[in-house]
């Protein structure tokens, strides 16, 4: 499971939280422009499939994000790819990628003019535009039923959100905002934290690969000029 929040409000930057819950063990890029054919977007690469979890178009302020759904966990192509086709035709994305062989996920598409998520249940692909506001987006969806939301979409409401993240400890209760377990032998956790603000030819990024802890978060900011 990851944890996006997403706080738009016509007029102002866009402001988002995405923390992305991975095997520790798959390496990944931290964020850059690595992808030549488009070279306005900046993004996290994974190392093995070679697409993201989270990009930004630094000159339409324009953030793409997929989050894995439970219903189906294997399939093809990368769900990588999903990110890059969003920011590239915004709500035309199925046009340019296919993702019916894909394993299950929540896409969501964030810009100046709004916020849509699309849910892939491995049956059906559905479409919301999100009210103006704060929402909180989990595998289960938009503001979904669960402990997660319960627990952190009021603090998120309230508290500063980088705040929230640094006194959150590694846990594997169901509630938890940063995530550590095992699976199979192999440890799952949450390996990459990202809030970004973002608004057309303006993009902030502050990251850490271990955001619960204070002093490892970076900051960059991008133009479209580089």
């Amino acid at each position: 499971m990851c944890t996006v929040v997403v706080d738009w409000i016509p007029g102002q930057p866009l402001r988002i939280l995405a923390l992305r819950d991975e095997l520790t063990s798959r390496e990944f890029d931290p964020p850059g422009a690595w992808w030549p054919e488009q070279s306005t977007v900046v993004g996290g690469r994974d190392r093995v499939a070679g697409g993201s979890w989270c990009v930004s178009d630094v000159r339409t302020g324009v953030t793409a994000l997929v989050l894995n759904r439970p219903e189906r966990r294997d399939g093809t192509p990368s769900r990588g790819g999903l990110p890059l086709a969003a920011v590239a035709a915004g709500e035309s994305w199925p046009d340019r990628i296919d993702h019916r062989q894909m394993a299950s996920f929540n896409l969501v598409l964030a810009g100046s003019s709004g916020v849509t998520a699309w849910t892939w249940d491995a049956a059906e692909l559905r479409r919301v535009s999100l009210a103006p506001g704060q929402h909180l987006i989990t595998s289960d969806g938009v503001d979904a039923d669960n402990p997660r939301t319960a627990t952190y979409a009021p603090r998120f409401a309230t508290e500063p959100w980088r705040d929230i993240v640094t006194s959150s400890t590694p846990s594997d209760e169901p509630a938890a905002l940063i995530v550590r377990h095992e699976v199979d032998g192999n440890v799952y956790g949450t390996v990459f934290g990202q809030l970004i603000t973002a608004a057309p030819g303006a993009l902030t990024i502050e990251s850490s690969a271990t955001p619960w802890d204070a002093g490892s978060w970076t900051a960059q900011t991008y133009s479209p000029a580089g």
